[in-house]
């Protein structure tokens, strides 16, 4: 029997281009696959429907969506979820899941989807597209914006890869969740427009950040990294208590402090993470941050991720 096994590791969701959203094209993004934490999804072909593990009843609410979409003679399948990333902390659990069912009910059904048909099927990209292109292809992406009144996932603007020897210090606190939800789309209700705090994040992108990134000056793209996540994070301040989430904001603040490049923020948070050039560099960095994360805490050192999801059929 045909088995369809998904595997899509987590992203950094590093900030929004205009956080506002009050353009015609709304948000643009930025951010970087990394390679753990992931979600691997696998599906066979059954008689009904049904979805298993962690996050199964939101994995089986994407299928059933999905098989909706891929009509009539798509097949039933069985779901099993065998790892997720964890969710509400800004990893892009929600997004990898639901890209990742949508990504192996489509290879049972013999169809192939490009990735703006995936987020249709899986009903994802609304707000921001870094975690489709992050799944179709890894590295750090940077999105244009979706389309006021489009149904289509915003289109990818650059990617490329991060530095093979460069390392993500990964922090997760034991803490309250970002937001999400009705919570969420009332923080970006609120929001109103800031011409000048777009431009500028605009600027550090185009004429900093990404040009660090080609010439892999680590120190000037962590030192723009870290500029542009507090701008982004100065948007949001009045809905998460500060720029950021307030058990997230002591945690950039010591890995910056304890030899990070650069560090911020993932989405809503509270995971947050620093960037430095080394695995080695890396391991000193979480353990001088171990007496810092609290009880219940994960501080991991993970690669970046510059292949996407992986499909596997056997």
């Amino acid at each position: 029997m045909t088995t369809v096994r998904v595997v899509a590791p987590a992203r950094l969701h590093m900030g929004m281009l205009d956080a506002s959203g009050q353009g015609e094209r709304r948000f643009g993004g930025l951010g970087v696959g990394v390679r753990r934490p992931a979600v691997m999804v696998s599906a066979q072909a059954a008689d009904e429907l049904t979805a298993s593990g962690p996050d199964a009843e939101r994995a089986l609410a994407v299928a059933e969506r999905c098989r909706a979409a891929l009509g009539p003679g798509a097949p039933a399948a069985r779901i099993e979820i065998a790892e997720a990333i964890p969710p509400h902390v800004g990893l892009g659990s929600g997004t990898k899941l639901a890209l990742a069912v949508a990504a192996a009910l489509a290879t049972l059904a013999g169809e192939t989807s490009d990735p703006p048909a995936l987020a249709r099927m899986a009903g994802r990209g609304a707000r921001s597209a870094v975690g489709l292109w992050t799944f179709a292809g890894g590295g750090f992406v940077v999105e244009g914006g979706r389309r006021r009144g489009s149904g289509d996932a915003a289109p990818l603007l650059a990617r490329h890869p991060m530095p093979a020897e460069w390392r993500c210090v990964l922090a997760i606190p034991a803490a309250e969740p970002g937001l999400s939800g009705g919570a969420e789309e009332e923080a970006f209700a609120d929001l109103r427009p800031d011409p000048e705090r777009s431009a500028l994040i605009a600027q550090i992108v185009l004429t900093a950040l990404l040009p660090a990134l080609v010439e892999h000056d680590l120190v000037e793209f962590g030192a723009a990294l870290t500029r542009l996540q507090r701008l982004v994070g100065d948007a949001f301040a009045a809905a998460q208590g500060g720029t950021f989430h307030p058990q997230a904001a002591p945690l950039v603040d010591a890995l910056l402090r304890h030899g990070a490049a650069g560090a911020g923020q993932t989405s809503w948070g509270p995971a947050v993470y620093g960037i430095v050039g080394s695995e080695a560099e890396g391991r000193a960095l979480a353990d001088r941050l171990g007496d810092e994360i609290g009880a219940g805490g994960v501080v991991d050192v993970v690669p970046f991720d510059g292949e996407g999801a992986r499909v596997e059929v056997a």
